[in-house]
């Protein structure tokens, strides 16, 4: 049995000056993800976000537990009318969080203990609006996948890879509390080496080709959804691996959102390469995230009926 994705939907800012968060996108794409495929918020075993930038750089209570407060999935324990409670939790590796949730799925619905995982992912800037920051480089961006287990070996997802590099992270996005002051809650550091594009390409390079080696996968086939951790990443990427620039999808964020995905990338990319059937020639997907300091994860998608 194999881990599908039973619905995928994304979520931008609403215009206007009202400030970005995590737990208002998160829901909003939750609940639009659960409405697609006809899913009951009750029927959800398990909520995992992977979400990594927040509002006012809120570390506790758990942000999984909030977005499941704001997507109102089993608010009553003591009065749920689905087979189980939620339980939800958070889980962090940047860029790379939804294939780790992925992986996380994958084991949950194996072993029996949940019919349906919800996996959300937002970012917002700390200060409430990522487009008034020129210097900050993610978008304020909500996704949400739902998981399902399908009868069939072929369909769904193959085993999740990752690896990463020794040496310095070479990308790092943390509170510098010399440089926090009075405005720390609005603010955050993101630092990135000379270096860091060329080491993070080479690992993504190796993984990808690890990866295609022991799975067997034939590459001419599989159409390659990327994050775009800098703008000439996926081009890179592309030609390293010897495929067409039109091979790879590096998904951009929505009209009403500035900057780059992050954590939503996997999702938004996903949705790109599926809207209206796979192009022509092609039967799956390769998944592949990069960053999380040097950090690179990849996993085949083969969607059903193909």
């Amino acid at each position: 049995m194999g881990t599908v994705i039973t619905a995928a939907r994304v979520a931008a800012p609403a215009p206007g000056p009202a400030a970005a968060t995590t737990v208002r996108l998160a829901g909003e794409a939750a609940r639009d993800c659960l409405e697609r495929a006809r899913v009951s918020t009750d029927a959800v075993g398990v909520l995992i976000n992977v979400g990594v930038y927040r509002e006012r750089n809120t570390i506790e209570p758990s942000m999984a537990a909030l977005v499941q407060k704001e997507a109102g999935i089993h608010l009553d324990y003591h009065q749920r009318t689905g087979p189980t409670a939620t339980f939800s939790f958070d889980l962090m590796n940047g860029a790379c969080g939804v294939l780790n949730a992925v992986q996380v799925s994958g084991a949950l619905l194996a072993g029996g203990s949940t019919e349906r995982v919800l996996v959300t992912a937002a970012d917002a800037h700390p200060g409430g609006r990522a487009d008034q920051d020129p210097d900050y480089p993610y978008a304020d961006l909500g996704a949400a996948l739902l998981l399902e287990r399908s009868p069939i070996p072929e369909e769904g997802f193959g085993p999740v890879r990752q690896r990463g590099a020794r040496g310095p992270a070479g990308g790092a996005g943390f509170l510098d509390m010399a440089a926090m002051g009075s405005e720390g809650r609005r603010r955050i550091t993101v630092r990135r080496d000379q270096d860091w594009e060329p080491r993070l390409l080479d690992l993504t390079v190796d993984t990808v080709t690890g990866y295609v080696r022991d799975e067997g996968l034939e590459l001419p086939r599989t159409l390659l959804v990327c994050n775009r951790p800098t703008p000439g990443f996926t081009a890179a990427l592309a030609g390293r691996l010897g495929l067409a620039p039109d091979a790879v999808i590096a998904p951009e964020a929505p009209d009403a959102a500035e900057g780059v995905p992050h954590t939503a990338a996997p999702v938004l990319g996903y949705l790109r390469a599926v809207e209206g059937g796979l192009p022509e020639g092609y039967d799956q997907l390769l998944i592949v995230s990069a960053g999380a300091g040097l950090t690179a994860a990849c996993v085949s998608y083969r969607p059903r009926g193909r």
